[in-house]
């Protein structure tokens, strides 16, 4: 099924190598090809490589809190800063977070709750798309 377009690109930054892998692997399963990075500051840097290489990711999921690293908050801002089109989804286990009640107003499009489910995982990121 080699179609041109290929597949969708997902950028998933979390510290937790597990759950990271974990979002990788639900991903591939549902048909996207993903990337893990732990940090926010690395996640700034392969977002702007794959979008200099003319293959942008579609979507980054990042975690809201990264403890001693940027989070979601202040890395989504450098992200829109490359790229005013970026789809940033916010995931956290804090649902009552205050930026995970007006996501839009930081940056983001949408919302992902942690501990991630395959379901929520795919309509949170076709509802960007």
């Amino acid at each position: 099924m080699g179609s041109a377009e290929g597949k969708k690109k997902i950028l998933i930054m979390d510290d937790e190598i597990m759950i990271g892998e974990i979002a990788c692997q639900m991903l591939s399963f549902i048909g996207y090809e993903s990337m893990h990075v732990t940090s926010g500051e690395k996640a700034i840097e392969v977002y702007r490589q794959q979008l200099e290489s003319g293959e942008p990711f579609d979507v980054v999921i990042m975690d809201l809190t990264i403890p001693g690293g940027m989070g979601g908050s202040e890395a989504v801002v450098e992200i829109l800063a490359i790229d005013p089109q970026a789809r940033v989804l916010v995931s956290s286990g804090y649902s009552n977070n205050q930026i995970m009640t007006n996501f839009a107003e930081y940056g983001f499009r949408g919302v992902i709750e942690k501990p991630f489910d395959m379901q929520a995982l795919q309509e949170a990121i076709e509802a960007v798309l």
